[in-house]
């Protein structure tokens, strides 16, 4: 349907959907002290601005509003329509208490048996 709008009713178009992306989007991923707005946010990559942020590669962190969530590592980033497309090569929930390298029976008690 955009091929047959004028080019700048296109391109309107096309900056208040960005817009309207970044001001819903509370998702942000800090690379270092660098922040950067996440416009989408897929199980393999994210997709930025190409106007703020740079063609990321390495380890970065992934928020949404205070919470860190996962914690990414990116490999390749293009870009793609003015938006930055990263791919992760491998992303990991962050958990707030430790993993445990044994497995908890769901009837085991939680606590000291009273001596009788």
């Amino acid at each position: 349907m955009l091929e047959f709008l004028p080019k700048d009713i296109e391109e309107g178009l096309i900056a208040g959907t960005r817009r309207d992306q970044k001001r819903r989007s509370r998702l942000r991923v800090q690379v270092g002290e660098a922040v950067f707005p996440i416009l989408r946010l897929w199980e393999d990559g994210l997709a930025l601005d190409a106007e703020f942020a740079p063609q990321l590669r390495g380890f970065v962190d992934v928020y949404d509003g205070a919470n860190h969530i996962l914690q990414a590592l990116i490999v390749t980033s293009t870009l793609e329509n003015g938006q930055v497309i990263c791919e992760f090569k491998r992303s990991t929930p962050v958990m707030e208490t430790p993993p445990r390298d044994f497995i908890q029976d769901e009837d085991a008690p939680v606590g000291y048996l009273p001596r009788n």
